[in-house]
């Protein structure tokens, strides 16, 4: 997946690092990055913050590699151009470390654009001092980073795994997905996306794995579950274009290997994923 990037590591702690010249800059318009791509070593290059014109904003370290967040950089260097992040995932890389970082940084990017003025009172925020948050000096108010929780729910029927199209936007396979609501378990959520998006009951939920996935600001809980009963499928078709009971031997794969969804899909493609049946079942 996207954060499999042993043995790199990232470290997202919050620190006080000053950038220098050869520093990474993470440099977005909307939802495109300044970006160069090295076809020939399969992997991105970002400018120098020795280039850029702008104060920056620290975001993480890969390694001992620091990353900052500009708004600004005039001149554009030569060779980089902005590409969609869609555009960036579509690129053969030679490992995940540069769009990981990519994907993170995009994540604290929309949080530091949404976060400039108070949700309390509407005064501007500032940086906290000690902490990755913004901070309002008029009325005390803190934010910190926000992340969105969701499901991936495999729903099994024997050797067939239900999987679904977007009606918009992403083209490939998928599973089953929605957000958590307030007051609301992930075994709950799990339960009521499936019965929404395709009318199914389910059976023996089980935890497989989570992933952060910064696109989108969410942290990802992938499920694995059983039809339970009736397997004719009704489909919401405001949300979904394609959902169907697919034989392991046909399940076709996302092209690359980032998010959870597609190891899950791999995982019943190749019979290893009866084993999470096994587990006590948690109550919801």
């Amino acid at each position: 997946m996207i954060q499999d990037i042993a043995p790199s590591r990232l470290i997202n702690r919050f620190e006080h690092i000053s950038p220098s010249a050869d520093s990474a800059v993470m440099f977005f318009q909307k939802n495109r990055l300044l970006v160069c791509y090295d076809e020939k070593q399969r992997s991105l290059s970002f400018p120098r913050y020795g280039d850029a014109s702008a104060s920056a904003i620290y975001l993480f370290r890969i390694d001992d590699r620091a990353f900052f967040l500009v708004s600004d950089f005039s001149p554009l260097p030569e060779g980089y151009s902005f590409l969609s992040l869609q555009e960036i995932r579509s690129l053969p890389l030679s490992g995940n470390a540069d769009i990981f970082a990519v994907y993170s940084a995009f994540h604290l990017h929309q949080w530091y654009a949404a976060s400039r003025f108070c949700g309390v009172c509407g005064g501007r925020m500032e940086h906290d001092a000690v902490e990755r948050a913004m901070y309002c000096p008029a009325c005390g108010a803190k934010v910190y980073p926000r992340i969105n929780p969701a499901v991936i729910i495999g729903v099994t029927n024997g050797d067939r795994l239900l999987l679904t199209k977007y009606k918009t936007g992403f083209a490939h396979n998928a599973l089953v997905a929605g957000f958590t609501e307030f007051g609301e378990t992930l075994e709950q959520t799990v339960a009521r996306e499936v019965m929404e998006e395709v009318g199914l009951r389910v059976k023996h939920i089980r935890y497989y794995r989570s992933q952060p996935w910064g696109v989108a600001a969410d942290i990802l809980a992938g499920f694995f579950c059983q039809v339970d009963g009736d397997d004719a499928i009704r489909m919401d078709a405001s949300e979904l274009k394609y959902a169907e009971w697919v034989r392991r031997e046909d399940i076709v794969l996302q092209p690359n290997d980032y998010s959870l969804t597609n190891e899950m899909m791999r995982l019943f493609k190749e019979n290893k994923a009866e084993s999470f049946y096994l587990r006590q079942e948690m109550p919801f």
